[in-house]
């Protein structure tokens, strides 16, 4: 267990006193193709080491809490009386991917969740499908249900375009459910076919910080998509 997975899960016994199941789900960054997947395109992004950790267990009801150690919040949401609409804040991510599980008939058991992440938040990196899949992965395990990588993908992508209200295409929950260490991840957005691309072990992939911070869900992305 790694420092990012050990101190999720430690933060999880001293909150809600019992040991818990840690789920990943990296960032990515794009190497070629943008606005290219909803577009029916290809894309060819690579997920990063950074990442964003649930730590998860089952609960007895049908209750969600979810602690976010970056933010320092509790939200808490009862899938039997699921809100039509987030709240617009980072809840929305969790509580969305339940919403749309259980509309893909994924019956939910509820839990305790715990929200660690080192993916840069407004970055470009992907912070909201990393959050998106490793949510999904921990709902789907603490209720002992397969994790199911492409159909999760499109899972997730439905609980932003319809819950959070961010029209993104598929590829930041694709890479982010199905990348692998090495390889960049060539989809065909009209197949939902894809194929590992491998990185040559003498390269690096450098991002930099232009410090230029987006919000997704702002309107201007949307606003591509339907110019596109």
């Amino acid at each position: 267990m790694n420092v990012q997975a050990r101190d999720a899960a430690q933060e999880f016994g001293h909150r809600f006193g019992r040991r818990p199941t840690v789920s990943r789900a990296p960032g990515r960054v794009n190497l070629i193709g943008e606005h290219t997947d909803y577009n029916d395109g290809f894309v060819m992004p690579a997920a990063l080491e950074f990442a964003t950790l649930v730590a998860a267990s089952p609960r007895p009801d049908r209750r969600l809490n979810v602690y976010s150690m970056i933010m320092d919040e509790l939200r808490s949401f009862d899938l039997d009386a699921p809100a039509a609409t987030g709240r617009h804040d980072w809840s929305d991510y969790v509580f969305g991917v339940a919403v749309m599980l259980e509309r893909a008939g994924r019956r939910l058991q509820g839990a305790d969740l715990v929200v660690s992440t080192d993916v840069p938040l407004g970055s470009g990196l992907s912070s909201s499908a990393a959050l998106e899949v490793s949510s999904a992965h921990a709902l789907l395990t603490a209720s002992g249900l397969p994790f199911q990588p492409i159909a999760v993908a499109k899972i997730c992508q439905r609980a932003e375009n319809d819950y959070v209200g961010m029209r993104c295409g598929i590829m930041d929950q694709y890479v982010s459910a199905c990348g692998v260490a090495g390889a960049a991840l060539l989809i065909d957005c009209r197949t939902l076919e894809s194929r590992n691309v491998p990185i040559a072990p003498n390269l690096k992939l450098l991002v930099a910080n232009s410090a230029v911070r987006h919000q997704h869900a702002g309107g201007e992305y949307n606003a591509r998509r339907e110019a596109c």
